[in-house]
């Protein structure tokens, strides 16, 4: 049931230990770390990054792995039966998607990297043959992003925000189908390519690899230990030790992320600036009016903030393989989707703590969120 007693005084997340409160400092160090491991031990990092299927990172993989894993074992499944029976945030979540998000996306690129920083990006590579602009290889890279949903990351960022896990799985799960079907004609009509590579088999093994295998890990392990232990130890013992292999995870995930392309981002400072404005912008202004329209449609906070955390986010995996598939691994594409990963976890991480702080905003269903952390088991309010 929806709770509107003392909104003000229900707030979103627990009392943070020293590690989450400056967890923005800890991302900022390990993405300098990676792009000094890359930059210092380039052979490590390449050995690294070729260990892949179909442009699939295995390192990459088995850190999103343990950094999904412990949030997919905490979701009452339960609540993700339900979000079918509430499906206005999915719907919200598809329209802001699919019939928003990829255009504005090519509004911000094409007004800031092709007439507002075009002087800057004279410049020309030739790919397939032909002279490109850098503007537009950039401006293609960022629509690249644009229609890439995020499936994966976008969990974590439901965790850190005490959102409704079980709906942030269904949004993942119908995102990913989505994806499937839309990605190729969408990207082919907004690149006006004439033959537009998808990688099919890179976005059906990201799926699998970066949502599938955690969330039948997470399934199984929980009705086993549910089952023998029992849910006192579950929510006491489980979870409190489980609980900071998401984060570490996560701080790996970035070293190894920037350790393979921290040399484009090391070569190219001031196009990486010009590159982020638009993808700066563009995640903001999605996130504001995903969070707004979800305030109209009176939905909870518990399911307002994944649809627009999800909205916010991007699938820069994806992205990023289908950047090197279509116009090479040193391309203006590529960076740009490389600079879609640089500026997406601050961002991201941003915007969490926006929700956070206006969780007041919205009616309360705080039940939904109360197995995230073994700090809210008892309350009836969630976290205070």
């Amino acid at each position: 049931m929806v709770s509107r007693i003392n909104p003000k005084a229900i707030k979103a997340g627990g009392t943070l230990n020293l590690f989450e409160k400056y967890l923005t400092l800890w991302v900022a160090l390990c993405i300098v770390l990676g792009i000094a491991l890359g930059k210092l031990l380039p052979t490590v990092a390449q050995t690294l990054d070729s260990w892949s299927v179909y442009n699939v990172s295995i390192p990459i993989a088995i850190c999103l792995f343990f950094m999904m894993y412990p949030i997919m074992v905490k979701i009452d499944f339960s609540q993700a039966r339900q979000a079918f029976k509430a499906p206005k945030p999915v719907m919200l979540t598809l329209v802001v998607n699919w019939l928003i998000k990829p255009f504005t996306m090519v509004v911000f690129a094409q007004f800031f990297l092709g007439y507002l920083f075009a002087p800057l990006l004279t410049a020309t590579e030739i790919i397939r043959g032909q002279e490109v602009t850098l503007a537009n290889s950039y401006i293609a890279g960022c629509i690249l992003l644009g229609i890439a949903p995020c499936t994966a990351m976008v969990l974590m960022w439901g965790y850190l925000s005490y959102s409704n896990q079980g709906l942030t799985l269904v949004m993942v799960a119908v995102n990913s189908l989505a994806m499937l079907f839309l990605y190729a004609p969408l990207g082919k009509w907004l690149l006006s390519a004439s033959n537009l590579t998808v990688p099919w088999q890179t976005i059906v093994l990201s799926v699998l690899i970066y949502v599938g295998l955690p969330l039948a890990a997470g399934i199984y392990s929980r009705y086993w230990i549910l089952k023998y232990k029992g849910k006192q130890w579950f929510e006491t013992q489980f979870l409190q030790y489980l609980s900071p292999i998401a984060i570490v995870a996560l701080l790996l995930t970035l070293i190894l992320l920037f350790a393979f392309k921290g040399e484009l981002i090391v070569n190219n400072p001031l196009h990486i600036l010009l590159i982020a404005v638009p993808l700066f912008i563009q995640t903001n202004f999605i996130f504001l009016i995903t969070y707004a329209l979800g305030l109209k449609l009176k939905l909870s906070y518990e399911d307002a903030a994944p649809a627009a955390l999800i909205g916010a986010s991007n699938h820069f995996e994806v992205a990023i393989a289908t950047a090197v598939m279509l116009f090479g691994l040193n391309s203006g594409a590529a960076l740009a989707t490389v600079v879609g990963v640089l500026i997406e976890v601050p961002v991201m991480l941003m915007l969490v703590e926006i929700c956070k702080k206006t969780a007041f905003w919205f009616p309360r269903d705080p039940e939904k969120a109360t197995l995230l952390d073994p700090r809210c088991a008892n309350s009836q309010l969630g976290c205070n």
